[in-house]
């Protein structure tokens, strides 16, 4: 079994040598094995890249000169792996008549070079049949009108992606990132190889090819055919960054930035994006992506009463609300090691809050990064919607929401309406977050709930200037070594998390009004700073920990069949 990882690979020559060859898609845990053999600044992928190649039984890998990273990672195989077949394919950045058969030529080389390695022989008779039958596209014409349409663009997108966009009844109508094969194969039969060489250059290209513009010709030209876009990007992939931003520029059609890191963990903070995305573009839609509606169960009093709950990475929330989205009971607890387990005791603790039984719940909606442990929900939503529906629930003028979780921050923006127009998210970092405020917390030596309090008594404005958790606990270090105030500290630190908090919200728009969620926003001091930032108060409720468990519970109301 060979590896390959980009489009431009002639994948029909090996399947004519009789070899099968697949797609390596990273899915790893670490770069262990990759930070030992490779340079710490390269590109994710490509360390991804060699752990999967290292822990899997290829025979060899066929890669293209797309970058330097990948040129990289070939030295590397080269050097690790010298009795497999590691080939570097020089990739034409022109198209044009002279490019065709430059490319054939090489790819006569690399069938050369494989017969040597292989003791296969290549069968031009086979080629041809195989060319004949095999036109790939990842384009989709026919898509279903009752299912969103998604087009793909960016990096290498795993499959994961695909999966959560089908998951969530939606449908895949064209896929063009760096694995996305677009081949009309136009056969000669007096020159099979050069017009095959054609077939696979002249693929909607690549960011790395000179004709990229194309790519932006092809998303326009599918107008109203879809619905949202996804843009995929390896973490220091620059170029499609810059595609990124061109697009949204350019066009109408909604369009998601995803960067990640090629490893498994990034599949959580996939999910919630994607689902988010759609869920925003269905209401615009009119396009359910969810379970049918359920029908409304009364308790023995003829009541209706739905759940909420919201499982965070620090806190877990829930709300019971009746039929008339009256409040009934609330509930805060540490979520602790186990989500599973802090779910089932604030689902016994709400319950007792209430005075009602499980029977008594026509319906429990989850959200939160723990959503789908919780195995007695009847349904999901991520916590980017429920967060807009809680927060147009406490206050109907809201229309922007900065939300500050234990593990993560989101700024959001709504319509009038209270559905999600816009979000960004900050979530493979800690600085800013609930988190980072615990540790510098522990670090002066004071309870988190002290933070806020003795951070408005500040006389000295010292900037904290790094946001990294790590380099900001040092510098909080070394600012105690020299006798600072523990008051101008914190300042320093809440004005550092304000900074952070204004980036997010400006990427979604500073319209007013504006609200903040989540446990931090209990924090008087980040509440100042952030309110100085933008200009403008913050609305926040009475318990601002709670607002996602409401807009859960909302949706579960919303699904009821009156």
């Amino acid at each position: 079994m060979l590896a390959y990882v980009c489009k431009y690979v002639p994948i029909e020559v090996f399947k004519a040598l009789e070899e099968d060859i697949e797609i390596l898609d990273p899915d790893v845990v670490n770069f262990n094995l990759a930070d030992t053999l490779m340079h710490p600044n390269l590109c994710s992928f490509v360390k991804g890249t060699l752990e999967e190649f290292s822990r899997k039984n290829y025979e060899g890998m066929i890669l293209t000169s797309c970058c330097d990273s990948v040129k990289r990672l070939y030295d590397v195989l080269k050097k690790e792996y010298p009795d497999k077949f590691i080939y570097m394919l020089d990739l034409p950045r022109i198209v044009n008549n002279s490019s065709y058969g430059l490319y054939k030529n090489r790819i006569i080389k690399l069938i050369e070079d494989y017969e040597k390695f292989s003791g296969k022989k290549f069968d031009k008779d086979k080629i041809r049949d195989i060319l004949k039958d095999n036109n790939i596209k990842n384009i989709n014409n026919n898509s279903n009108k009752d299912k969103l349409k998604i087009g793909i663009l960016g990096a290498r997108s795993n499959d994961n992606i695909v999966k959560i966009i089908e998951e969530n009844n939606a449908e895949v109508v064209f896929n063009i990132t760096c694995t996305g094969i677009d081949r009309n194969l136009q056969i000669d039969e007096n020159d099979i190889l050069t017009s095959y060489s054609k077939s696979i250059l002249n693929q909607i290209p690549c960011m790395r090819m000179e004709e990229a513009d194309k790519r932006e010709d092809f998303v326009k030209n599918f107008g109203d055919d879809v619905d949202g876009i996804i843009c995929h990007t390896v973490q220091f992939c620059d170029n499609y960054s810059y595609e990124y931003i061109g697009l949204k520029q350019k066009i109408k059609i909604p369009i998601l930035l995803l960067e990640t890191d090629c490893t498994k963990q990034c599949v959580g903070q996939i999910k919630t994006r994607i689902e988010a995305f759609l869920e925003s573009l269905a209401v615009t839609k009119g396009i359910s992506i969810k379970n049918k509606e359920m029908k409304m169960r009364k308790n023995k009093d003829g009541n209706v009463y739905v759940l909420g709950i919201d499982s965070g990475s620090t806190s877990t929330n829930a709300v019971i609300m009746d039929q008339n989205k009256k409040i009934i009971a609330y509930d805060v607890i540490r979520t602790g090691a186990k989500s599973i387990e802090s779910a089932q005791k604030i689902l016994e603790n709400i319950l007792t809050k209430a005075n009602l039984k499980k029977e008594d719940l026509s319906l429990i909606v989850s959200t939160g990064y723990g959503r789908v442990s919780i195995t007695y929900a009847d349904e999901s939503v991520t916590e980017i919607s429920c967060h807009g529906k809680g927060a147009h629930y406490f206050n109907p003028k809201i229309r922007t929401i900065l939300d500050i979780g234990g593990q993560d921050s989101k700024a959001i923006s709504l319509n009038e309406k209270g559905d999600v127009k816009d979000f960004v998210m900050n979530d493979k970092c800690a600085a800013g977050t609930g988190r980072f405020l615990e540790m510098m917390a522990k670090t002066l030596d004071i309870p988190i709930s002290e933070l806020g309090p003795l951070s408005l008594n500040w006389s000295e404005n010292i900037q904290i200037t790094s946001m990294c958790s790590v380099f900001a606990e040092s510098e909080v270090i070394s600012l105690i070594a020299n006798n600072k105030e523990k008051c101008d500290i914190i300042h320093g630190i809440h004005n550092s998390i304000a900074s952070k908090s204004y980036s997010l919200l400006k990427r979604v728009g500073l319209e007013k009004e504006f609200m903040m969620t989540g446990g931090v926003a209990k924090n008087l001091g980040v509440v100042k700073a952030v309110e100085d930032k933008i200009g403008s108060k913050l609305y926040i409720c009475e318990e601002p920990e709670i607002v996602g468990a409401t807009g859960a519970a909302l949706y579960a109301l919303e699904k009821l069949i009156y």
